[in-house]
């Protein structure tokens, strides 16, 4: 979608549909009182309606709320409403006054974010997908003063991103399989001169004896991939580590899951996909800051190759764990990429898992779970989810936690007969891969699908794309 700033006014516009917002107890501009329609928009009005002045052609006007409860998430909502009545009238050109609200540059990444956001659409595999009515939005134009264009292209950046993880969640797995991801690995570091792609196969990953990745995988044909990035873009900042799950089919191997809705573990490979194109973004950003990324893909699979309850395996860094649920194998994959991570250079780590189903019993789909072993990181992650909207709450991690992911018979056990505090588990037992550097994870099983909020829906959310891009531009800011 094409992206625009101009500062012409509200008449000059030649955009098919012109969008106005409208606070709550305030009036419409004076110009826009008189025109058809403009008298059912009156104060106290909160919802979308159209009006037809005869100098702009249509425009629609948009109900914001409060003036003093705006911010770019409840842009984003809204924008992501105009953008699909756009489409839905048959318009492909829209154009938006930003509200003359503080902070205005953040309104108007919102606006961008939502429309591109809430556009979104996947239909590579429908035949009849040139038969629909609805048009594709293909301009957008924010009538606003022209120092906001940087905020806004950045915003345009991130979230076009976010709707290729959504792509790439949507593939099924018989297309988006770990030589799939690797390629599309190989694809952004050809896109960009910043950026390294190294991706190891089942011989290298083998011979590194990364017991977790090879358990996981030998239940099944498709062979593992560990995909290495790296982008150099300078900056005298701590190198950025980032890992990301990516299991492209989770049957729950020999522990085997419910076939009710098991159609969706294909998107289990969630947080590699979000790694994987936040590089790419911060890449077509220039930021200046240096990251490596660590994203380890197979698929989970039962037969009579595949790991099995009470098996022991020995993960990268040495140490030993039991096999208690086939199911929890996540957590064994991460464990290896995280110790790699740090080895190869990352100075402060963050990963991103689709990890527990606990994490949805206690947030739900509003809030990512976030634990940490470093509060000063854990503190710079919520504040780019409050600025993004990719929202996080930290759970705690403690020595009694840890007591339980003690093995019987190994080191470790990757999943206790306790059925208590799984998602914290799950992050105890993370830890013991992480050797000395500061370390935050987020489990994004309940964010990562069907959060049905009015710029995402249901489905696919590519969320942590525009966290991590707005962590990496916060700490080369800082950097600096």
């Amino acid at each position: 979608m094409r992206i625009t700033v101009s500062d012409s006014t509200l008449g000059d516009s030649d955009a098919d549909l012109v969008a106005v917002g409208i606070f709550e107890g305030e009036e419409l501009p004076e110009e826009l009182r008189e025109a058809p329609g403009g008298a059912g928009v009156r104060s106290g009005f909160k919802k979308i309606a159209s009006l037809f002045p005869a100098k702009t052609g249509r425009l629609i006007v948009a109900g914001l709320g409060g003036r003093e409860e705006i911010d770019a998430e409840r842009m984003r909502s809204v924008a992501a409403v105009v953008a699909r009545e756009a489409e839905s009238s048959g318009f492909s050109s829209l154009a938006w006054v930003v509200p003359d609200a503080a902070p205005l540059g953040e309104l108007g990444a919102g606006i961008v974010s939502g429309t591109i956001l809430g556009t979104y659409r996947f239909d590579r595999f429908l035949g009849n997908k040139g038969d629909s009515d609805r048009a594709d939005l293909e301009s957008l134009t924010l009538l606003g003063p022209r120092e906001i264009a940087d905020r806004v292209e950045a915003e345009r950046v991130a979230a076009e991103a976010q709707n290729r993880v959504r792509d790439l969640q949507n593939l099924p797995s018989n297309i988006a399989t770990p030589s799939f991801l690797a390629a599309r690995a190989a694809e952004i570091a050809a896109e960009h001169k910043s950026v390294e792609a190294e991706v190891l196969g089942l011989k290298e990953i083998t011979a590194k004896k990364m017991g977790g990745l090879l358990a996981v995988s030998q239940g099944g044909p498709e062979k593992p991939k560990l995909i290495t990035l790296r982008y150099n873009g300078g900056g005298d900042g701590p190198t950025l580590g980032l890992v990301g799950k990516a299991v492209t089919f989770d049957t729950g191997g020999i522990s085997i899951k419910p076939s009710a809705s098991m159609e969706d573990m294909k998107m289990d490979m969630s947080g590699g996909a979000a790694v994987i194109e936040a590089v790419g973004a911060i890449a077509g950003l220039g930021l200046e800051i240096n990251l490596v990324a660590v994203v380890p893909s197979t698929e989970n699979m039962p037969s009579g190759t595949a790991m099995k309850p009470g098996d022991v395996i020995t993960q990268y860094n040495g140490k030993t764990v039991e096999i208690n649920n086939t199911d929890a194998e996540g957590r064994l994959i991460l464990a290896d990429a995280l110790t790699y991570c740090e080895e190869i250079g990352g100075e402060q780590i963050i990963d991103l898992a689709t990890l527990t189903g606990a994490v949805l019993v206690a947030l739900g789909s509003t809030y990512a779970a976030l634990i940490s072993n470093d509060d000063d990181l854990a503190a710079e992650v919520s504040a780019a989810g409050e600025s993004t909207g990719e929202i996080v709450w930290r759970l705690p991690l403690h020595p009694e936690y840890k007591a339980i992911t003690k093995g019987t018979i190994a080191d470790l056990t990757n999943a206790s007969a306790k059925r208590k505090a799984g998602t914290i588990y799950a992050g105890s037992f993370l830890e013991e891969f992480i050797d000395k550097v500061p370390w935050a994870h987020l489990d994004i099983a309940g964010t990562a699908w069907d959060t049905e909020r009015d710029y995402i829906g249901r489905g696919p959310t590519g969320f942590g794309v525009r966290l991590l891009v707005d962590l990496a531009t916060r700490k080369a800011s800082n950097a600096r």
